[in-house]
This record gives structure tokens, C-alpha cells and sequence, in this order.
């Protein structure tokens, strides 16, 4: 069985033809799984009786002769800060090393109802604070391209489940470019959809007004069925919102399309090999018949401070629910412990890790009497610039197109003790979130041992378009 050639829509064919059977196809991916992943560690979790249990459903079905659900049999992984009922809940972090979820995430129930089988939990970042997985409490995570380079982050073993074809997809979180990132630095595809487009019930917060769950495939095709079965409206978050999708694929003519380049982001210190793919991309749309416009997005320039500063201050009190009392990392001596104080220093200083205990320590200055005005509440006026400058682009425009990483895949420990030099891998997706806009990340051609690839931005709740619009490149590419 050839991992690298199934699709969602390959699996579905080869179950109704009864080229193998459900089961057949989830032992083969454990199995993989239990042989591979030892170099890649991408799983924190493997799932196997949950997975053998719902191929067994699968083939019940097709047995019966009974229609099957969008995603029948479709291996997937799930990272490890979306909660799985059953199944261990991490976060990477040792303050939840033994949560069990007690229900499901509704991106996750979702996946079941549509027939997905899910494979196991991925590595990450601590509770998403990274951008290459080597935070992790347990392990980091390793690029499947190249075993000496981190597969990005904070989603690093989403993107590299699904590159080292251990999955068919993934789902994988997203505050300021964890899905977009991962998926360049791995080569694969990976979304950030609209802001309230998909439920964040059952996702582990980081910084609630800018994370979002997105799915991490192979092609745009697998990555677009992903998104129409988790997206909508769920009475159990209120920012979700109800979908109207009358958009018809048929009518996609690029020939009426205007692509809008900003100059802010197509600066100095780009990797000369991936500015190339990336000009080439923009000339193949420029020769379809697009209108290539030069934008200008001038308060994007302080998207990256603007980002840190939102990002730390709402993990700061999100992360303040873990206090070793209610749930998680618990300490049951009470040795040299002379009063409350010193239990909740003692479980939460051992139970973070070094990047998480330093945001949490930067949002909790950045919200503190006499420095809020000056820090958060000026960075949020920032984020309201941002809207409006994206507002008027739009007006001009249809889509935006920018690289999604500055630079190829860095090596492992290579910026691990300069936080603010790994921050900068970040600088082209935040503005994404920031403003709630959809994007997303699908490669555009090989360079060296990895790819280089284009980010599209569309308006708010337009991921429906911007499908149409990288597939057609993806066909270009392909037939190439």
C-alpha cells in the first residue's frame, strides 16, 4: 500500500471497491507509525484502540451496503492541545501530563460523525508557544525532510504526521501562524481559516481572540473537504458563526481576479530561492489573466509587537487556571510547603517550561497597573489600524498573496536560546490573525530539500475562493 499517492477521495474509492478494508488501511498507518516515527516523533499519543474501533465501524457499513460519511476510513492525527473524549490531553506540557479529556472537541466530533480515524495526538509546542516544536516537555519533534531541521511550530507534529505520510490530515491550531508555518517549513498545506469560522470548543486557549483550529493536508482538495466538515456555528462557543457558502466553484474565473501585493512584506532578508518560486507563482496567475496590484498594508509593520504583546497578555490569564488544585499536575507531598503560596509556585515553576513561564511572566507585567495603556491598550488600538488598512486593500483587491516564511527550515538548537530571533519566523502570518482574516499555506516548488510557499489572504469567510485559487496553481505544478 503506497501512503504517498492516498487521498481522502483515493481512500473513499478504494473501500467502495473493496481494494482493502478499513481496518486493513489503520493497521497499516500504526504499523507505519510504530516503525517511522521513532526518528520523526510526531506523536505524544498513539490511539490504536480508538482507531481499531471506529475502522471496524467503517467496514460494518460498507458490509451493510450503507452510505458512508465524507471521511470513511480516512486516517487523520490530532494535535495534542484538541481534546480527543478518552484520550490523553498533554498540551506538551507536564502540568497536564495526565489529563484525560473528558468529551470531545467540536472540530473533533465532527471528524467522528464524518467517519475519520483517528490515528493519535501530535507533538507541539507547550501549550502553542513556539514556532519549531522544540518546546515540547517530552520530546521535539524532527522534519521529516531533513532530520536535522525542526518541522516548525507550534503545530511541528501535525505538519510532520501528515508529511512523513504517518496521516492522511491533521488538525492543528493556529494563533499567529502555527498551521501556516509548520505546513511551509514540511511542505504540505495548512489553513488558518476565518476567525469564528470553526468551533474552539474543546481547544487548550492560548490567546483566545486569535487562536483558531485548521486542518493540515497533502493537496487543497483533501484540505477544503477537511474544512467543510469542521467549520460552523456551535451553540457551546458564541464566536462561532453560521457559514452561508452560496459560492459556486463554476463561476471562478481568474480573469476578473485582482491580487493584491503589499510592500511591507516583500522586504529585504527573504531567501533569495524562495522569493524566486514565489515570483514565479505570482507570474503564472499575472499569465492566467489575473490583475497584479502593489498594496500597501503600512500598519503590518507592527504586526509582530503588536502580536506579542495581545498573545502574552491573554495567555498570561488563560494559563492562570492551572493551579495544580482543579486539574492537571497536582503535588501530594507537603514537604518543606508552608502554605498555599508555596504549592502554587512549586507545581506551576516545575510544571511550565521555560518559554511558557516567560510569556506568562511578560502578559502579567504587560497587564499590570500602570502599564496597561502604554502596552496592551495601544497594541489593540494597533490591531484596529491593521483592520481598516486590510478593509481598504480589500476594496481594491480580491486576494493578497506574500511568502509564508521568510526562510527555509533552521536546524535544531539553532535559535533556541534567541527567542526573539525565532519570533521572526512568524513575521508574515500574524497579521493574518491579528485582523481574524483567512490564510492559507500550499507549496509552489522544491527548493534545495524543501519548498517554497505562498500564503493567501482572501476576505473574511472567503476560504472558498481562495481554495479555487491555489488549486489552480496546484494543477499547474502538478502537471509540471
Amino acid at each position: 500500500m503506497n501512503n504517498e499517492i492516498l487521498t481522502i477521495e483515493r481512500i473513499r474509492n478504494g473501500l467502495l471497491k473493496k481494494e482493502f478494508s478499513a481496518l486493513e488501511l489503520t493497521k497499516h498507518y500504526l504499523k507505519k507509525i510504530e516503525r517511522e516515527d521513532k526518528k520523526v516523533m510526531a506523536f505524544l499519543t498513539i490511539s490504536e484502540d480508538l482507531a481499531l474501533e471506529q475502522a471496524k465501524k467503517i467496514d460494518e457499513l460498507i458490509e451493510k451496503k450503507e452510505d458512508l460519511p465524507p471521511l470513511a476510513g480516512v486516517p487523520c492525527a490530532i494535535k495534542d492541545n484538541i481534546l480527543v473524549e478518552g484520550i490523553k490531553c498533554t498540551a506538551a506540557s507536564k502540568i497536564l501530563e495526565n489529563y484525560i479529556a473528558p468529551y470531545d472537541a467540536t472540530a473533533v466530533k465532527r471528524l467522528k460523525e464524518s467517519g475519520a480515524i483517528i490515528l493519535g495526538k501530535t507533538n507541539l509546542d507547550e501549550f502553542a508557544m513556539g514556532s519549531s516544536t522544540e518546546y515540547s516537555a517530552f520530546f521535539k519533534t524532527k522534519n521529516p525532510l531533513d532530520l536535522e531541521r525542526v518541522p516548525g511550530g507550534s503545530s511541528g507534529g501535525s505538519a510532520a504526521a501528515v508529511c512523513a505520510n504517518f496521516a492522511i490530515f491533521s488538525l492543528g491550531s493556529d494563533t499567529g501562524g502555527s498551521i501556516r508555518q509548520p505546513a511551509a517549513f514540511c511542505g504540505v498545506v495548512g489553513l488558518k481559516p476565518t476567525y469564528g469560522t470553526v468551533s474552539r470548543y474543546g481547544l487548550i486557549a492560548f490567546a483566545s481572540s486569535l487562536d483558531q483550529i485548521g486542518p493540515l493536508t497533502k493537496n487543497i482538495n483533501d484540505c477544503k473537504i477537511v474544512f467543510d466538515i469542521i467549520k460552523g456555528k456551535d451553540e457551546k462557543d458564541s464566536t462561532s458563526v453560521d457559514l452561508k457558502d452560496d459560492f459556486e466553484p463554476s463561476n471562478f474565473d481568474i480573469k476578473n481576479v485582482r491580487i493584491g501585493l503589499p510592500k511591507e512584506f516583500f522586504i529585504n532578508g527573504i531567501n533569495t530561492k524562495i522569493e524566486s518560486r514565489i515570483k514565479e507563482a505570482i507570474r503564472f496567475y499575472e499569465k492566467m489573466g489575473a490583475k497584479i496590484v502593489e498594496i500597501s498594508l503600512p500598519h503590518t509593520r507592527y504586526a509582530l509587537a503588536c502580536y506579542f504583546l495581545i498573545s502574552r497578555a491573554e495567555a498570561s490569564s488563560n494559563l492562570a487556571r492551572y493551579d495544580g488544585i482543579r486539574y492537571g499536575l497536582s503535588e501530594t507531598s507537603s514537604s518543606g510547603l508552608k502554605n498555599f503560596w508555596d504549592y502554587y509556585c512549586k507545581i506551576r515553576g516545575n510544571g511550565f517550561g521555560k518559554e511558557v513561564r516567560r510569556r506568562i511572566m511578560l502578559g502579567t507585567f504587560i497587564l499590570s497597573v500602570g502599564f496597561y495603556d502604554a502596552y496592551y491598550l495601544r497594541a489593540a488600538k494597533i490591531r484596529t489600524l491593521m483592520i481598516k488598512d486590510f478593509e481598504r486593500a480589500f476594496n481594491e483587491v480580491d486576494f493578497i498573496l506574500t511568502p509564508t516564511t521568510p526562510d527555509l527550515p533552521f536546524k535544531i538548537g539553532e535559535k533556541e536560546e534567541d527567542p526573539l530571533e525565532m519570533y521572526l519566523s512568524d513575521i508574515f502570518t500574524v497579521s493574518a490573525n491579528l485582523v481574524g482574516l483567512p490564510a492559507l499555506s500550499f507549496p509552489v516548488g522544491k527548493v534545495d530539500n524543501f519548498y517554497a510557499s505562498l500564503q493567501i489572504m482572501g476576505k473574511w469567510f472567503d476560504e472558498a475562493k481562495m481554495f479555487e485559487l491555489a488549486k489552480l496553481y496546484e494543477r499547474y505544478y502538478d502537471d509540471k
